[in-house]
C-alpha cells in the first residue's frame, strides 16, 4: 500500500472514532438510549433540577410604600401575588390587610382597576394583597383545580404579618364569584386568621358547604355579602347565606331599604358567637361588583359602593387573637 493511501485510511478511521466519541461510545458498540435507571437529557434527575433552578433569583423584598410584585414557594410551585402599600406605610407600623381574590379568568390587574381598592387603601391606610390563582382561578368550594390555595393564601398572610407589619387582629378577605367562594372557604379552614369577609356575587355553595353542619368556622368571622337580584345564581347564593346563618345561630333581621329609590336592601343578623352577618341585595344587578369602575365585572350604575361599605364593616371587626 502506498504511504499516501495509508495516511488517508488512518485519518478516516480517527475521524470516525471522534464522531462516535461525541455520540457517547467508541470501541464499546453503538450508542443507544440511557439505561432505565438513568435520566435522559430531556428528563433531568431531581438532583439536576435542584442544582439548576429554572428561574432567576427573586429580588430582595424591601417593605415600602407603593406596588410590589411578590412570590413564595408553596406546594412545590412558585405562587405570586401583588401587594399595594399606602403612602403612610412605614416598616414596623402595624396596618390592616385586605386580601382581594379575583374571579375565574381574572387577575390582580383587573381587580385593581375594577374595585379601585388601592385608592381606598391610600386614603384609609391599609395594605391590599392580590393573590394570583393558577390557571386563572382558585380551588374554592365548587371550582377549580386541586391546588392547595388555602395553604397558599395562609402562607402569604403569615409572611405579610411577619415581614410587612400586617396586623394579625385586622386581616380581611373579599372577592367576587370564584374569589367570593374562596373567601368563605378561608373563613372556615383558616380559623382565627380573618376577622371578617366580604363575598361579592359569590358565596357558600356546594353540598359540603350547605349540607355539612360541621363546615363552619371554629373561630368568629363576620360576613358582609353583596348579591345581585338579577344574578342567575342569586337563589343559590341566598341559600348559602341562609345556611351560614343557620349553622352559626344568626336570626335574620328585617330587611330595610338603604336608598330612596329602593334598589338596595339590607338584612342584619347577630350570631351566637358574637359575629354579624349582613346581606345586601341589589335590584337590577347581575353577576357583578357594585359601585366600581366598568373594568372586568364592575357595575357603575348601582346605588351602593361595595368597597366603601365593606371597609366600614371591616373597621368594626377584629380577631379575638
Amino acid at each position: 500500500m502506498r504511504t499516501d493511501d495509508r495516511r488517508i485510511r488512518v485519518a478516516a478511521s480517527a475521524a470516525a472514532c471522534l464522531i462516535v466519541l461525541v455520540a457517547g461510545a467508541c470501541g464499546g458498540g453503538a450508542a443507544g438510549p440511557p439505561p432505565a435507571n438513568q435520566p435522559s437529557a430531556s428528563q433531568p434527575s431531581a438532583s439536576q433540577s435542584s442544582a439548576s433552578p429554572s428561574r432567576s433569583p427573586r429580588p430582595v423584598e424591601s417593605p415600602a410604600p407603593g406596588d410590589h410584585q411578590l412570590a413564595l414557594d408553596w406546594d412545590g410551585q412558585e405562587r405570586t401575588y401583588e401587594l399595594h402599600a399606602p403612602p403612610s406605610y412605614r416598616p414596623g407600623r402595624k396596618l390592616p390587610l385586605v386580601v382581594v381574590l379575583h374571579y375565574r379568568g381574572g387577575d390582580p390587574a383587573v381587580m385593581r382597576a375594577m374595585t379601585r381598592f388601592d385608592a381606598k387603601a391610600d386614603a384609609a391606610g391599609f395594605l391590599v394583597a392580590y393573590p394570583v390563582g393558577l390557571d386563572g382561578a382558585m380551588n374554592a368550594l365548587i371550582c377549580c383545580g386541586s391546588n392547595d390555595d388555602v395553604g397558599f393564601v395562609r402562607s402569604m398572610v403569615e409572611h405579610l404579618t411577619r415581614s410587612w407589619g400586617a396586623d394579625p387582629a385586622r386581616i380581611y378577605a373579599t372577592g367576587i364569584s370564584n374569589g367570593a367562594d374562596m373567601s368563605f372557604r378561608l373563613a372556615v379552614e383558616v380559623p382565627g386568621m380573618f376577622a371578617a369577609i366580604a363575598p361579592v356575587s359569590g358565596g357558600l355553595t356546594g353540598a359540603r358547604a350547605t349540607d355539612d353542619a360541621s363546615f363552619k368556622p371554629s373561630r368568629p368571622v363576620s360576613v358582609v355579602s353583596f348579591i345581585g337580584n338579577d344574578d342567575r345564581i342569586a337563589d343559590t347564593l341566598e341559600i348559602g347565606l341562609r345556611a351560614w346563618r343557620a349553622k352559626l345561630g344568626c336570626p335574620e333581621g328585617r330587611a330595610v331599604w338603604v336608598d330612596p329609590g329602593k334598589t338596595v336592601n339590607r338584612t342584619t343578623a347577630r350570631c351566637a358567637d358574637g359575629t354579624a352577618v349582613v346581606g345586601y341585595t341589589i335590584n337590577g344587578m347581575g353577576h357583578a361588583w357594585p359601585g366600581s369602575s366598568n373594568a372586568g365585572l364592575g357595575d357603575t350604575r348601582r346605588k351602593i359602593n361595595a368597597v366603601d361599605v365593606m371597609w366600614e364593616f371591616f373597621k368594626a371587626h377584629r380577631s379575638a387573637g
